[in-house]
């Protein structure tokens, strides 16, 4: 069966153009025009992905993203206005998985949807072992939690997979690019802004002092890496 994708858009001509690029690439898509019938699509039918536009009638897409968040774990790629920096934080922030600015490239946004849904399938399949414990931190990888000290900490699936994969070897620096490369599953890797943010979220959730993390640190001219605490 082919994956499904909701691609949510207030613009015809660029609703015309994503869902046909996206069906000649074997995928089955719906669309909506706007954020209340959006939002309602994505809880009630079975979507793999949804494409979502945060400049929406009647509910915004940054409240549809938050929403459906607080809901499933679906992954989530963001249209955005190329000056709108703040909406992409935002975006990202509330639970987002990547974004593309407007005016983009269909083939770009293509390539994102099928790095994410390739990273579905992967983290949906599982990995050889079941825990890894950094200090206090625990990940649980098969079911996708992570606890600190004990207690639960809810991450999104791009801050899960990230910090997964700084916990695979812990101490050693990650570059930016390595980082982007491996959430997305693909040697294009757009704007490495976007890793910074999920540091920044990650930090929010792990770190006690999040403005002197102590957990994840930053190695200057390189990257970041996680340490036992």
């Amino acid at each position: 069966m082919s994956e499904r994708i909701l691609v949510v858009d207030d613009e015809p001509a660029i609703v015309d153009a994503v869902v046909y690029a996206l069906e000649g690439e074997g995928y089955e898509v719906a669309s909506r025009a706007d954020g209340e019938e959006a939002l309602s699509a994505a809880l009630d039918e079975a979507f793999d992905l949804v494409v979502l536009d945060l400049m929406l009638p009647r509910l915004s897409g940054t409240e549809v993203c938050r929403r459906l968040r607080a809901e499933s774990d679906i992954p989530i790629v963001m249209l955005t206005a190329k000056d709108a920096e703040v909406d992409r934080v935002l975006g990202l922030e509330i639970g987002a998985d990547d974004y593309v600015t407007k005016p983009f490239s269909i083939a770009e946004l293509v390539s994102r949807v099928r790095a994410l849904l390739r990273r579905r399938e992967l983290d949906r399949a599982g990995r050889g072992y079941a825990f890894k414990r950094v200090g206090s931190l625990t990940l649980d990888l098969t079911r996708h939690k992570v606890s600190l000290g004990g207690s639960e900490v809810q991450l999104t699936p791009s801050e899960f997979r990230l910090l997964a994969l700084l916990a695979e070897e812990p101490e050693r620096a990650y570059s930016r690019r390595e980082i982007m490369q491996h959430l997305w599953e693909s040697s294009y890797v757009g704007d490495e802004r976007a890793c910074d943010i999920h540091i920044s979220n990650l930090r929010r959730k792990v770190e006690e002092a999040p403005d002197e993390p102590q957990r994840i640190l930053t190695v200057r001219g390189i990257g970041y890496k996680l340490v036992p605490v």
